[in-house]
């Protein structure tokens, strides 16, 4: 088990390595099983401090105000205010804000609904190890079909089944996927985290034991935290521009609220419409950049139907 950062606790029901709390498949007799999703402990150390790349995006902010040059009247809880709510808008628009992942999860008989980690943020799919009813990964998943076809094209020397035959094969498993529980259907809440499975597992017996619990296969869409989103090389020149033009509109409404200070000549004119206006273009140049995928986000496949 990798050992877990310093800066990183366990929170809900995730373990030390960060994947979801489940039981282990792993047998020692036969060497197989489905284990753990690692945490890579090295990670954290790989990548620049969320401090330091908050202090770079608030100098790029300041210099193109045009600070040590001229008075900046901005401070600290603008560009903080500029830098979250970059963020916010970033995990609103874009994909390239998640990450993909799979992790396992135990599923109880009798037992539909699941509250998940925070961490994860959207459900595609959930996988089982059979095609049966019955819960479990013992002899009652045994398939004919599927042991006959192994013997006879895969284990047997000098015979080699044809694609005709192995799409036959796998036709089949769709088939019997569909009619015998193959896919589970499911209801995902992003807010409250909870997962309810459209379907019941059967109790194998009168006494409930957590031996009876079925290890399925989660495909999700993870949180990724803020430090690598300011590491990620796409993602970071697009939140510093977003901060930049929420503290341009807000130095803008400042100095807006005087056309000029006064002073020797008739005074001196202020460039609050002109921060505004700029503000606002860069704002919506960065939305149509998401569009475009500029950030790096995976743009979207063939849509049927």
């Amino acid at each position: 088990m990798s050992e877990l950062p310093a800066n990183v606790s366990p929170t809900g029901n995730l373990t030390a390595n960060l994947s979801l709390t489940t039981e282990s498949l792993f047998s020692a007799n036969a060497g197989t099983g489905a284990g753990h999703i690692a945490f890579d402990a090295n990670l954290i150390a790989q990548l620049t401090s969320l401090d330091s790349q908050k202090n770079l995006i608030k100098d790029y902010i300041r210099l193109r105000l045009g600070d040590q040059i001229v008075d900046v009247e901005a401070d600290s809880d603008h560009y903080e205010m500029g830098i979250k709510q970059a963020l916010i808008r970033y995990r609103q628009r874009s994909a390239n804000s998640v990450e993909e992942s799979y992790a396992f999860l135990d599923i109880y008989p009798e037992t539909q609904e699941y509250i998940l980690p925070n961490e994860i943020m959207n459900i595609r799919a959930i996988f089982r190890r059979g095609i049966g009813s019955v819960s479990g990964t013992t002899a009652s998943q045994f398939e004919p079909f599927a042991s006959g076809y192994l013997n006879t094209y895969m284990l047997v020397a000098g015979r080699v089944g044809g694609l005709a035959s192995y799409e036959l094969f796998t036709q089949y498993q769709e088939l019997a996927m569909t009619m015998f529980g193959g896919y589970i259907n499911f209801t995902w809440n992003k807010v409250t985290k909870k997962l309810t499975l459209v379907r019941k597992i059967p109790n194998q017996g009168r006494n409930f034991d957590e031996n009876q619990a079925e290890s399925v296969l989660l495909h999700i869409d993870n949180y990724k935290p803020d430090i690598m989103l300011l590491n990620d090389q796409g993602t970071f020149p697009w939140i510093q521009d977003y901060a930049l033009a929420f503290v341009l509109i807000a130095v803008g409404n400042a100095r807006e609220k005087f056309a000029t200070i006064a002073g020797p000549q008739g005074g001196t004119s202020l460039n609050g419409t002109a921060l505004k206006q700029e503000g606002n273009e860069l704002l919506v140049r960065l939305d149509e950049d998401i569009k475009n995928y500029v950030d790096g986000g995976m743009p979207l496949t063939w849509i049927t139907g």
